[in-house]
């Protein structure tokens, strides 16, 4: 009986085998963060050179101007003729701009827009229907892979480990994680009665976008720097990732596009052995050794890179697999299958 146990095991491991490059693709999501990020730097130097050359005084510009005359010029100049005109094809940051020439917001501008000023503008909300097909598909992927937030976040989320290490406590609490919907809500109603976007000021990568511009085009950081650094101290004192699990509005909404999401991470339940890596790893607060992903699940794949049984894999399907109960390579299937194989033996040999 066991040998039969055993084989049937070693069948179903090789058959649910994940394809070996979902293991790595944590680190292609770290990959386009840091080139997001780098983007929303870039940007701003672009539209200072660009500047520069539209206004022909080159002779003008003190040294630490021409350097960045000369950088942007020395980068641009072998994709484009014209910097004055051809360079307007990147430009914003993630909140809303232009990229490569296509015109993209965020489903959150999009609405606080169309709410604040109870309009429809088509060309406008049809610069978001590309991230909501994409969001209906994948979930909420843009908190987990596009959000530059979510860069300066998770090396937050690293150092709260290092000081943990240190000794210091670091705040864990478990909030309820429908507050988030009623930030939304409240901004939306802050929308209706001003009549202005007020998702702007308090939604991480429109700050961070905002600031950055200013910084480098301006020379000076506005206000809400201070306010992301107090989420930063948030996520450290008080609950960890903690804005974007309970107080952000485009994670709700998110959220809420990607409900019925197709593709999702389940489980391979026949070779896992319930060592609980992937629930300790997840920074939403989740729990994949019980298959419980829900929509906040935002297929970061940090549960997949983490399993050491490569038991975490991708499938379609618009709801999750409901628990499966313990691995079968844990210590508590095995246990309950030699219970069983013992009352087989007791029932034959009566």
């Amino acid at each position: 009986m066991n040998e039969a146990l055993v084989n049937k095991s070693s069948i179903n491991k090789a058959a649910h085998k994940p394809f070996f490059l979902w293991k790595h693709l944590n680190k292609l999501r770290w990959l386009s963060l840091t080139i997001v990020f780098a983007m929303l730097v870039l940007i701003p130097f672009l539209h200072v050179y660009q500047t520069y050359v539209s206004a022909h005084t080159y002779d003008l510009l003190s040294g630490s101007e021409k350097q960045i005359y000369d950088a942007m010029e020395w980068l641009t100049s072998p994709f484009v003729d014209d910097p004055e005109d051809q360079l307007d094809a990147l430009k914003g940051n993630t909140w809303s701009g232009t990229f490569g020439g296509v015109q993209l917001s965020d489903p959150l501008a999009v609405l606080g827009q169309l709410v604040s000023s109870q309009a429809f503008y088509w060309p406008f909300i049809l610069t978001a229907l590309i991230p909501v097909i994409l969001t209906i598909f994948f979930g909420r992927f843009y908190c987990g892979w596009i959000c530059p937030a979510t860069f300066l976040y998770e090396l937050n989320s690293n150092l709260a480990v290092l000081l943990r290490k240190s000794g210091l406590h670091m705040g864990n609490k478990r909030l309820d994680h429908r507050l988030k919907y009623v930030a939304l809500a409240i901004g939306l109603a802050i929308a209706v009665i001003t009549g202005s976007v007020a998702f702007a000021a308090i939604y991480p990568p429109a700050v961070i976008g905002r600031e950055i511009y200013y910084a480098i085009a301006l020379g000076g950081f506005g206000s809400g720097v201070v306010f992301f650094l107090l989420t930063l101290l948030f996520d450290l004192l008080v609950a960890r990732r903690g804005f974007c699990r309970y107080l952000c509005p485009g994670g709700a909404l998110y959220s809420l596009l990607g409900r019925f999401r197709l593709l999702r991470i389940k489980r391979i339940v026949e070779s896992c052995n319930d060592c609980a890596k992937c629930t300790a790893v997840c920074e939403f607060g989740l729990d994949p050794l019980h298959d419980e992903f829900g929509q906040e699940c935002n297929n970061c794949t940090a549960c997949i890179a983490v399993c050491p049984t490569n038991a975490m894999t991708f499938y379609f399907s618009p709801q999750d697999i409901a628990n499966q109960g313990p691995g079968h390579l844990g210590r508590k299937y095995k246990q309950n299958n030699s219970v069983f194989d013992q009352d087989n033996k007791m029932a034959e040999d009566a």
